[in-house]
């Protein structure tokens, strides 16, 4: 088995950051304490060498008369020199080192200038050496000072600089992360509702009511949290259209298939009429062969609605549409025309202003077809049905109403379904496949318009507006 840490790039975002911040103030620390124990050292070395020079040149009317120095602190070192002839020659005194060889060394450098040294004394340590003329071309004096008081101090600054860092970045770390965890809590909300919604189901479901409902963080995380809720809203909307249009489609494809049942069975039934009339009763196959006409022509004009619904579904890749110039009062009267020559038992009174507009005649002649004939199917014979065209600030209105028994309120929301009827029996006694309002819908919003339903016991309207310039 083998252990080891993961890469940096898998450990959790806060360790990061706050491992990221320790690593900043520790090197902030670094330079910070070396920046502090320099300074020190250069202050402690310029207050030592500035006592030296002070010591000497005080020591100065004491050699000049004894040839010795001794008002010096006792655990200093100090040799005089005399020159003579180009050299020079120790005289004898009370504080002087055992070893004198780097005293030697240094006083013959100071015959040309004032000279400072640190050196290692053998058998006493590290001293701080000065070497200078305290009597022009006379004599000479080199004094060593202990560097253990300053050395020492250092140390204690060091000692007391890195405990005093170290406490500050482990209580930076963990504080900072402690921090971090608290301000990235919106964050890790967010992730434990991004896996709630893993685990939902939205295979046959559009509901998707899950939000983040946290508050804090700040502006970024606030701005975060609400594109996260816009995100969630905006898919649970996906979500519902999505699976309103499977329910939709599952219905259509039931719906169609019922359709298409019926005629096909009726085809099949009569067929097998017209076989057996052919073989036994002649004078019955005309008959027969009329049922099945009729019943061809159907099914024809039920797939006709579906290819120009499917067509009006795919009108980016497909248009549908072959508009013109026209005038919209004369569609309006040939629609009257043949309603009047179709359905005799229905009065149809037309008021048709003179509307030019760019549009598509023959899908408009079918809008008025489809909504002139609902209206006489759906209403007892002796219903006055009346069909109205005008301009109203650039648009054309159509409206076509009857003064029938109106429709149910429940099923207005509906009305424009594909196949659906207020009448759920299914009947076909008084016509129609439940196409005929969808493809009406479809044409107006293929024209940039929209159709309106205003309904109640001895009035239906149906009020279509379409842009005259699309």
């Amino acid at each position: 088995m083998r252990f080891g840490l993961k890469p940096v790039r898998d450990w959790r975002l806060g360790t990061r950051l706050a491992l990221g911040l320790g690593a900043l103030a520790l090197t902030v620390f670094v330079i910070v304490g070396w920046v502090m124990v320099t300074s020190m050292k250069d202050f402690l070395d310029r207050r030592l060498d500035d006592q030296m020079v002070i010591s000497q040149q005080g020591a100065a009317k004491e050699v000049e008369y004894y040839g010795k120095i001794t008002k010096i602190p006792p655990d200093w070192f100090a040799v005089v020199y005399k020159i003579e002839n180009g050299g020079v020659t120790p005289l004898p005194g009370d504080q002087q080192p055992q070893d004198r060889e780097e005293f030697d060394a240094l006083a013959k450098q100071a015959l040309t200038a004032d000279k400072f040294e640190t050196e290692y004394l053998r058998d006493e340590g590290k001293f701080r050496l000065r070497a200078c003329q305290v009597i022009k071309d006379e004599y000479i004096v080199v004094s060593a000072a202990p560097m253990q008081d300053r050395d020492g101090t250092i140390s204690q600054l060091v000692t007391v600089g890195v405990i005093a860092f170290l406490a500050a970045l482990v209580a930076l770390v963990v504080g900072g992360q402690a921090l971090i965890r608290k301000g990235m809590q919106p964050l890790s909300d967010m992730a434990d509702t991004a896996h709630d919604i893993s685990s939902h189901d939205l295979t046959d479901s559009g509901d998707l009511a899950v939000r983040v409902d946290s508050r804090g963080g700040g502006v970024e995380v606030e701005e975060l949290r609400e594109a996260f809720n816009k995100m969630l809203a905006h898919i649970d909307t996906s979500l519902v259209a999505r699976t309103a249009a499977e329910q939709r489609l599952r219905r259509f494809i039931a719906d169609a298939s019922h359709e298409l049942r019926t005629p096909l069975t009726s085809l099949r039934g009569y067929a097998d009429l017209f076989k057996y009339a052919a073989a036994n009763e002649p004078g019955e196959r005309e008959k027969h062969l009329e049922k099945l006409r009729s019943e061809a022509s159907r099914m024809s004009v039920l797939l006709d609605d579906l290819l120009l619904l499917a067509r009006l579904d795919s009108a980016a890749t497909e248009p549908p549409l072959r508009p013109e110039e026209l005038d919209l009062s004369v569609i309006a009267e040939a629609a009257a025309d043949a309603f009047r020559a179709g359905r005799p038992s229905h009065a149809l009174d037309v008021d048709a202003d003179t509307v030019t507009m760019t549009a598509d005649p023959t899908r408009l002649r079918q809008v008025l077809d489809n909504l002139l004939t609902n209206a006489a199917v759906h209403t007892p014979a002796g219903t006055t049905v009346s069909l109205k065209v005008t301009a109203e600030n650039g648009w054309a209105v159509i409206r076509v109403s009857d003064t029938g028994p109106g429709i149910p309120e429940a099923d207005q929301a509906r009305i424009f379904d594909r196949f659906y009827r207020v009448d759920d029996s299914r009947t076909r006694q008084r016509g129609g496949s439940g196409l005929g309002l969808a493809v009406v819908q479809s044409l107006v919003q293929a024209h940039g318009g929209t159709i309106e339903l205003a309904s109640r016991p001895g009035s239906t309207v149906f009020t279509i507006r379409l842009p005259r310039r699309p």
